[in-house]
């Protein structure tokens, strides 16, 4: 038993023939036939019988007629409903971010919030990049990192991109490659290197300057957090690729462009395709695109000033 059957049943008896009922709905007699046989399938009792050459209700059909009303009823409130949550401006909506994304991005979505805005759940989730696209299932938006060289996002997920950033080399300011413009794969291959875990970016950048180089990184420490990563190299623990617009300025160190390899990191905002037919998930994926462009364009610093 099912939608369609009922309302079949229900203008059989208002209309009184399986002609005009495939006329009302748009079908074909024979395949109104077909319905009312699987519908009767289900049920113990004749629901139709032969009066002449027309089909028509039994007193158990005229029951079951009157039933499928309310069914329809409850149906299109139901509809309702879920019109009127994917069309609510105000919804909830929930946003997961890698720890540099969300130091970037989440107080731009929050400042000077509406109360008529959707109401936003945010959380951190530092996670290897090919982990990014299962996290879909828990946020309705994942902001996550991306390599151009590494594979793309599978294409169970909608991916934006919302920053090209580049990767730079995070120096002590009174080191001696301070006072140049832009390095090379040479000059910095053999310093000892502070770098993320494998499987998190910018450590594929770190072996793409070993192979430019032909000289193995000498990795003496590994850290994920860029603020943790800032202090230790400006203390001296070594050098590190870091991004350039979405960590914080720090006063000891100077951020330098790396020539010889393709050093930038893609920043992409992913969500499962059904999340977006949601009126609050599309206006903070719109928020979240005027955020990118106004930390692309007003809130970049010289790559001479570093971030950590």
């Amino acid at each position: 038993m099912n939608e369609r059957q009922l309302r079949i049943l229900r203008e059989l008896g208002e209309l009184g023939s399986v002609t005009a009922v495939a006329e009302a709905l748009l079908m074909t007699p024979s395949a109104i036939s077909q319905q009312l046989r699987l519908l009767q399938r289900s049920i113990p009792v004749p629901l139709t019988e032969r009066d002449g050459r027309r089909l028509v209700l039994t007193d158990a059909g005229r029951v079951l007629a009157g039933a499928a009303i309310e069914v329809e009823s409850a149906l299109a409130r139901a509809r309702h409903c879920v019109d009127d949550f994917v069309d609510e401006p105000a919804g909830d909506v929930s946003v997961a971010a890698f720890h540099s994304a969300a130091a970037t991005f989440f107080p731009v979505l929050l400042r000077g919030r509406a109360r008529t805005a959707p109401r936003l759940s945010l959380a951190d989730e530092d996670v290897a990049q090919d982990h990014f696209p299962r996290l879909t299932r828990d946020y309705d938006l994942v902001v996550a990192h991306h390599l151009a060289h590494t594979p793309p996002w599978p294409r169970t997920v909608t991916a934006t991109t919302l920053l090209s950033e580049p990767l730079d080399v995070a120096l002590p300011a009174g080191h001696p490659l301070a006072r140049r413009e832009s390095l090379t794969p040479a000059d910095v291959a053999v310093l000892p290197w502070i770098t993320v875990h494998d499987g998190f970016p910018l450590m594929a950048t770190v072996d793409a300057v070993a192979t430019a180089a032909n000289r193995r990184p000498d990795i003496v420490h590994r850290v994920n957090e860029f603020t943790v990563v800032a202090e230790l190299v400006a203390a001296g623990g070594g050098v590190a690729l870091m991004p350039r617009w979405t960590t914080r300025p720090h006063p000891a160190l100077v951020l330098r462009p790396l020539a010889g390899v393709h050093a930038v990191r893609r920043i992409d905002v992913l969500h499962r395709p059904e999340r977006a037919a949601r009126r609050a998930v599309r206006t903070v994926l719109d928020e979240l695109r005027r955020a990118a462009e106004s930390i692309r364009t007003e809130d970049a610093p010289d790559p001479g000033s570093a971030p950590s």
